[in-house]
């Protein structure tokens, strides 16, 4: 029998790492096949899983997991408000923002003489918690002028579940609170969640991976904003919309509702839903998604948020503007043409500010 050679140990191990990889991927592939096929089927179960696990992780590590340690959260100030300025507007963004979504609202508002504050909160934390954390820092807002809420997405949620469930049990709320509310507006808010949701599992691995300059590092800091619990909160019929969707809206605050619809699906939109059979190597999975996303239709609303779910009884109707769930508010390129949702948001307040003098 010949002995083994380096050469022979080489090529050997050369074999063996590409089936190692092989099966690697494709435990990882089933595993997140078995908690996605579990997840849909146990929504309230998934949730009550991902708030012990953010409970377990803040309890074993306090310092890292705390968002005091993270000056990226809270409110900032984005513009000082004119000496002749009779209201301020706060800037509420959505899931997984890293931020950039106001970058052509903000002076637009800026050039009105607005003042603006941007609220940052733990955006994939329960839906509800974020609620508490804006509730939490409305008294450090300034008092003396009346303040707008525009919300972006699952920011308008966060304003939703604040307002018609929080505010009115603030104390103070009988009119004598730190800072008046003029209005809200919700920008493609999903007010009956969105389909997107169900792929949460590929959003929260693009989180993790993707950061923000501006966010301290640490090993945990992906986590501090949540472990996915708005993701269930979004996804259609979840415990926490059908809570929300039972609550009137105060007929005191008025409220416009804006929505993006698209001619036709996006390009960047394709190449998103084909990447994800791609990164798995599956066709079939592409072909799938494909489908689920041509057959909406012509609800397809911005690509993210549908005609119907920007919707809330008993509420006007939205205006609507062509763009995508983000593009309605952010240009992609310096030379495209002002975002289509700036305007009405510009009229709106305006009008609200109008109509506040006349009283």
């Amino acid at each position: 029998m010949r002995d083994r050679t380096p050469g022979d140990n080489r090529r050997t191990t050369g074999i063996r790492w590409p089936r190692i990889a092989l099966v690697l991927i494709l435990l990882v592939t089933a595993w997140i096949a078995g908690w996605t096929w579990w997840a849909e089927g146990h929504p309230s179960e998934e949730r009550e899983l991902r708030v012990f696990v953010h409970r377990q992780l803040t309890q074993l590590f306090p310092e890292a997991m705390s968002i005091e340690s993270d000056a990226w959260y809270g409110l900032v100030e984005r513009h000082p408000a004119a000496p002749d300025a009779k209201i301020r507007v706060l800037l509420v963004h959505g899931l997984d923002e890293p931020g950039s979504i106001w970058d052509d609202l903000l002076p637009a508002l800026a050039e009105t003489g607005l003042g603006v504050w941007e609220l940052r909160y733990p955006n994939d934390q329960g839906i509800d918690r974020s609620s508490d954390y804006l509730a939490g820092l409305w008294p450090e807002l300034p008092p003396d002028l009346p303040i707008a809420l525009v919300g972006h997405s699952m920011g308008g949620l966060v304003i939703r579940d604040w307002l018609t469930n929080r505010y009115s049990r603030m104390p103070g709320s009988d009119g004598q609170q730190e800072a008046a509310i003029l209005g809200a507006i919700l920008v493609g808010t999903p007010n009956h969640g969105s389909e997107w949701a169900r792929l949460r599992i590929w959003l929260e691995l693009r989180d993790h991976v993707v950061g923000s300059p501006e966010r301290r590092f640490s090993l945990l800091s992906a986590l501090r904003d949540g472990v996915g619990e708005a993701k269930v909160d979004l996804r259609p019929d979840s415990d926490f919309l059908a809570s929300l969707n039972a609550r009137p809206w105060p007929a005191a605050v008025p409220i416009q509702l804006i929505g993006g619809r698209l001619i036709r699906p996006t390009a960047e939109m394709t190449r998103n839903l084909a990447g994800i059979g791609e990164d798995l190597g599956s066709e079939e999975l592409t072909r799938r998604l494909t489908r689920w996303w041509t057959g909406l239709g012509s609800d397809l609303g911005d690509g993210v948020v549908t005609l119907e779910s920007l919707r809330i009884p008993g509420v006007a109707e939205p205006i609507l503007v062509e763009g995508s769930h983000r593009g309605m508010l952010l240009r992609y390129h310096r030379a495209d043409p002002a975002p289509a949702a700036i305007a009405p948001i510009l009229e709106t307040l305006k009008r609200w500010t109008d109509d506040r003098g006349a009283r």
